[in-house]
């Protein structure tokens, strides 16, 4: 299985890609990357729009989209789009999220015959620094399934059967919905929980607090 660590996107209210934010001394992408080799992962690749992350030691799949962000929850195009097109089985890692040692393992090592999403859900961790849910990874084996769903989100979109401007939640909510359709409401139930203190970054100031969290539970 290949594994793609998303990066792209513009963050025009950054200095730097905040995938390249430093935690505890190693940008956020490299962390990643470092403990997939670890786990023995051998194909891994970054799919991102931006130049700035060639020269981390993995290949660099230039993947242009229409998703922009300028501000928080503030999105042009579709967000799903960020998905970098393939046939082969993939797991899509996100880039901007600090992940610990056992989530990223149990990512690794969950077994799926055909798309599965990984992320925190209610009740959560004491150590959960935020009190919303997150997506982390989707791990995929039948991709053209994943390339109907997001297919199908563009059509909701602009059919405006959405409350926003549909992100991760939004493709996994088509891809697991039930018989009655419903693609607004997210099914805990329905994904994999990872329930401890992995967390994306929304702004440098959250990375100490994630810094303090991981040294508390010996996974800096």
């Amino acid at each position: 299985m290949k594994y793609i660590i998303m990066c792209g996107g513009k963050y025009r209210s950054w200095a730097q890609p905040r995938q390249l934010l430093k935690f505890n001394g190693e940008p956020i992408v490299c962390r990643t990357i470092r403990l997939l080799a670890e786990f023995g992962i051998t194909d891994i690749a970054i799919s991102s729009n931006n130049p700035g992350f060639e020269g981390l030691g993995v290949p660099v799949l230039e993947h242009k989209n229409s998703y922009d962000t300028i501000a928080y929850n503030e999105s042009f195009g579709h967000w799903c789009d960020c998905f970098y097109p393939t046939d082969e089985p993939t797991c899509y890692l996100f880039g901007d999220v600090v992940y610990s040692r056992p989530a990223l393992l149990k990512i690794v090592q969950t077994k799926i015959d055909d798309i599965m999403l990984f992320g925190s859900a209610p009740p959560f961790a004491m150590e959960y620094p935020k009190p919303w849910i997150e997506p982390f990874a989707f791990k995929v084996v039948d991709t053209g399934h994943l390339r109907r769903a997001i297919e199908d989100v563009k059509r909701l979109d602009y059919e405006a059967k959405f409350t926003r401007r549909p992100i991760a939640w939004e493709v996994w909510n088509v891809i697991s919905r039930g018989p009655d359709g419903d693609v607004t409401t997210i099914d805990y139930s329905s994904y994999v929980h990872i329930n401890d203190w992995t967390c994306d970054i929304d702004k440098p100031s959250e990375i100490p607090l994630l810094e303090f969290i991981a040294t508390q539970f010996g996974d800096e």
